[in-house]
């Protein structure tokens, strides 16, 4: 196991910036997941890190070695792709003891490793078997311990469960959390998907254009999110982000109808530009709120996803009674404003009660 420090890391494809100067220290053990949407330079900076990609500028130490000239396999780091990347001519035993072989390692030694891999994984059955005869779920478990017979000093996940249907990532991302808590190896995970970063990270690290925009443990993002980008990409559904002014004390959005209540001490002023947000699951029905026509409404049994308009405001609220709304109802809402947010309307970096 061991530390990863990414430091003013850059990087340039000809003339164009892809990283601008990312900073990110990783502490030994620890789980940090880098989310973002495509093109935000996530799947760039993993690979930098495994040394597939050459760093334009700025440091990348793994163990308080920097090793920004050292060639990927002297990194002691282990990768898991999006693909398998499994040999079919192979067995899953031969599979997982390539690395191995290839460093000529000791027959016993081999053996005992990939048998105690198979073990954390539940493959011993599947050990003889080519990864044709496999699902998706085993051959990913597969690649996995393909990297943990490595005993590596990081883990280096780029997007791994992208190619499985959705039961099956939810199973397979319990069982990578379990496997990192058990082996205690420092572990970096890319995905687009921010509840996979939510229920599986340590600490999150949210990129955006090449640039970080907020670094912290998943609550802390959900909370107080330091931007509108951060706010509108975690949690799902989205946060609403209303653009508006500050009058008479209230917030009254563009083209919409009514005046929502600022939050208690918010510091704004009269005809202040901001924008206004707050989360789904923090709206509830008040006979005295804001008008909203129903456009649409999505039971999904544990709560009601329930959209609508206010005048020209689209506005999405999930409510865990089971509400009888119908579709061209008007209902009157309000959010919580313990849990209401309030951002610069320019920069978007978020303004403080």
């Amino acid at each position: 196991m061991a530390t990863v420090d990414i430091r003013d890391v850059r990087k340039n494809f000809g003339s164009t910036a892809i990283l601008h100067g990312v900073s990110v220290g990783i502490e030994d053990g620890e789980f940090v997941v880098l989310v973002g949407p495509s093109g935000c330079g996530k799947s760039t900076l993993l690979r930098m890190i495994a040394g597939l990609e050459n760093i334009s500028g700025g440091e990348v130490a793994i163990g308080g070695r920097v090793v920004n000239n050292v060639p990927p396999k002297d990194r002691d780091i282990a990768m898991v792709f999006q693909n398998y990347a499994l040999y079919p001519h192979m067995t899953v035993r031969d599979n997982m003891a390539f690395s191995m072989t290839l460093a000529k390692a000791p027959k016993d030694v081999i053996e005992t490793e990939v048998t105690r891999a198979a073990r954390i994984l539940g493959l011993e059955q599947l050990l003889d078997r080519y990864p044709r005869q496999l699902s998706g779920g085993q051959r990913q478990r597969v690649a996995m311990g393909r990297a943990i017979v490595r005993h590596p000093q990081v883990f280096l996940f780029d997007e791994p469960l992208s190619n499985l249907d959705a039961k099956l990532r939810v199973q397979m991302r319990a069982e990578i959390k379990d496997l990192h808590q058990r082996l205690k190896t420092t572990t970096i995970y890319v995905t687009h998907d921010q509840i996979e970063a939510m229920t599986m990270a340590d600490k999150i690290v949210v990129m955006h254009g090449g640039n970080v925009e907020q670094i912290g443990p998943p609550l802390d993002l959900y909370d107080r999110p330091a931007n509108a980008f951060v706010a509108g990409f975690i949690g799902s559904p989205a946060m609403n982000l209303l653009h508006g002014t500050v009058q008479g004390g209230a917030f009254h959005a563009e083209g919409g109808e009514g005046s929502w209540p600022l939050p208690t001490g918010a510091r704004v002023s009269e005809g202040q530009r901001i924008i206004y947000g707050f989360r789904p699951e923090h709206l509830r029905l008040d006979g005295s709120g804001v008008p909203l026509v129903v456009t649409l409404v999505e039971p999904t049994g544990s709560e009601t996803q329930v959209t609508g308009r206010s005048g020209k405001v689209q506005i999405v609220g999930a409510f865990r009674e089971r509400i009888t709304a119908q579709v061209g109802e008007t209902i009157h809402v309000l959010p919580d404003l313990a849990q209401a947010h309030l951002f610069h309307r320019e920069t978007g970096q978020r303004l403080d009660a």
